[in-house]
């Protein structure tokens, strides 16, 4: 699976690059100006030891811009139509690259502002570095989406409960952790759930190195145009 400023297949498959149409302004960007902003279908950008994906990868997708105040205070305009299929995962992206057993610790805090309509998961997406396993841990969620796979177990882990599924989109592996009441706040303990994940239910091998931790918003329809905010979100681990 192709892992820069694209964004996997997951429940679709990947789309050529489109023409999106008009540029949309951003409208939706804080009062204080945004010290990068993009409406290009792959823009991205590196801050504060993030990088910043406005990330159109789906079929049928509307427009999308992204803008940030830095790399963990950023957020999200799309208008996407009301039709089936992920449209996008704008996201910022922290690299780990340490094996799940040699990882001490790896947590997050998060605190979103997500619309009341639309179709959508808030989600962390994990990889290996050579992307043969994916981790999503979905924290919020709204509208017609859901997993892929099948449900596997209720856990306990990193702070949450989780309904967990297991599958795969063809290309890798697919664990997703859906949270059991939707949080727009908090902090994920990341490493009990790899632990889990290698050495409860021997998924995935536990030297296997865990590249990417990203963070975002997996899009199926904002029609009309929503506004998805991260207000603070950081990863840190070693």
């Amino acid at each position: 699976m192709v892992r820069s400023a694209i964004r996997k297949v997951s429940m679709a498959v990947l789309a050529p690059a489109m023409a999106l149409g008009a540029t949309v302004g951003l409208a939706s960007a804080p009062a204080s100006a945004a010290v990068w902003n993009s409406c290009d279908q792959w823009g991205n950008t590196s801050l504060n030891g993030y990088k910043l994906y406005n990330n159109i990868w789906g079929s049928g997708a509307g427009s999308q811009c992204t803008w940030a105040n830095s790399g963990t205070n950023w957020g999200v305009w799309a208008d996407h139509p009301n039709t089936g299929g992920i449209k996008s995962y704008p996201n910022s992206t922290k690299a780990i690259n340490k094996t799940i057993d040699s990882l001490g610790r790896l947590t997050s805090n998060y605190n979103v502002s997500v619309p009341s309509s639309g179709a959508y998961n808030t989600s962390y997406d994990i990889w290996d570095s050579d992307h043969q396993y994916e981790i999503m841990l979905w924290v919020n969620h709204n509208g017609p989406v859901g997993p892929i796979g099948t449900w596997q177990a209720n856990v306990t882990l990193g702070g949450h409960n989780w309904d967990v599924y297991k599958g795969t989109n063809g290309s890798n592996q697919v664990f997703s952790f859906l949270r059991t009441s939707d949080s727009n706040s908090g902090t994920v303990d990341i490493k009990p759930v790899l632990t889990w994940i290698a050495h409860t239910k021997r998924w995935m091998p536990g030297n296997e190195v865990i590249g990417d931790v990203q963070f975002g918003y997996e899009i199926t329809s904002s029609s009309g145009g929503l506004n998805f905010t991260t207000n603070n979100l950081t990863v840190s681990g070693g």
